[in-house]
């Protein structure tokens, strides 16, 4: 219920209109097919700032036990891309929107929020989105909810 809530509160102060920056930075990548591995991570990204209470990001080698190409080597040239082309704006966004839920002090959560998902979008190649109960299994320790 509390992640419903807090998911509710997000879509009104910023999570929707970052949402719409990760789809938009996903259908550019996509519209090439040398952009698609950038357009997935935008896509499942886009999701997660849907709705990230409640969820968390797992690398997904960590996940499944085993390397795939986003978490190999050319997962980091392919972050490197990333960044230059669309995860500086996307990060940029997220903080001002953060700075924006600063202001008050209700909406200090909600401001770590979009912290967290800037950090998120200078690497977002390898990565893959859990529930915070799958997380905590998965690395045996509380996961920051």
């Amino acid at each position: 219920m509390l992640s419903f809530l807090g998911n509710l509160i997000w879509w009104l102060i910023g999570g929707v209109f970052m949402t719409i920056g990760w789809l938009f930075a996903g259908c550019l990548f996509a519209i090439s097919i040398v952009g698609l591995p950038w357009a997935r991570a935008a896509f499942v990204i886009a999701g997660f700032s849907l709705m990230p209470f409640g969820r968390t990001l797992v690398r997904r080698d960590v996940l499944t036990g085993q390397k795939d190409i986003g978490t190999s080597d050319w997962g980091t040239v392919g972050n490197i891309v990333w960044f230059v082309f669309a995860g500086w704006w996307l990060a940029l966004g997220h903080i001002l929107s953060a700075l924006g839920c600063f202001i008050t002090i209700l909406g200090i959560p909600w401001g770590w929020q979009h912290l967290k998902l800037a950090a998120v979008t200078l690497a977002p190649i390898g990565l893959t989105v859990v529930t915070t109960e799958q997380a905590e299994r998965l690395y045996g320790v509380r996961v920051d909810r």
